[in-house]
């Protein structure tokens, strides 16, 4: 069986992750964590909910990443109402977002539920511990989730 999934994750397509944080170092051991998990390459940045919003609105389906890694506290926009807007635009609606971020609010939580958030995860203190959510993030969103078709 390890073999039969082996060859199944050499084979999968390509993963795009996009990561919507103004936290410079937090992108920077994110980088690190997904190089250690084979998911450096896959992933890119912006730095506040507008600059998320206005990428994925210049990219055609195609283009759009497979996941969103979303930041709450950020500048010009704040990732629960960039979360709103992608939930409510046809044509990104359906891009999975986890939300990672410094919050353990209970409201936070809650919040990022009930606009659409598809899970909510406290970043890690440690940095094996940010390598663990990677690999995590990689073992369930690209070996046992079926993402939609819409997706590359």
């Amino acid at each position: 069986i390890a073999m039969t999934l082996d060859n199944a994750a050499q084979q999968r397509r390509s993963i795009s992750i996009l990561m919507a944080d103004d936290a410079h170092d937090d992108c920077e051991l994110m980088q690190e964590a997904m190089a250690a998990n084979c998911l450096a390459d896959s992933l890119r940045f912006v730095h506040d909910g507008e600059a998320l919003l206005n990428q994925l609105r210049r990219e055609t389906p195609i283009e759009h990443p497979d996941l969103i890694l979303l930041d709450l506290n950020m500048p010009r926009m704040g990732g629960l109402d960039a979360l709103r807007q992608i939930r409510s635009d046809a044509k990104l609606k359906n891009i999975p977002v986890v939300v990672l971020t410094t919050s353990k609010a209970e409201e936070d939580i809650a919040s990022s539920y009930d606009f659409g958030g598809n899970s909510f995860i406290t970043k890690p203190s440690t940095f094996d511990s940010l390598v663990e959510v990677a690999r995590n993030l990689r073992s369930y969103w690209f070996d046992i989730v079926q993402l939609p078709p819409t997706q590359h």
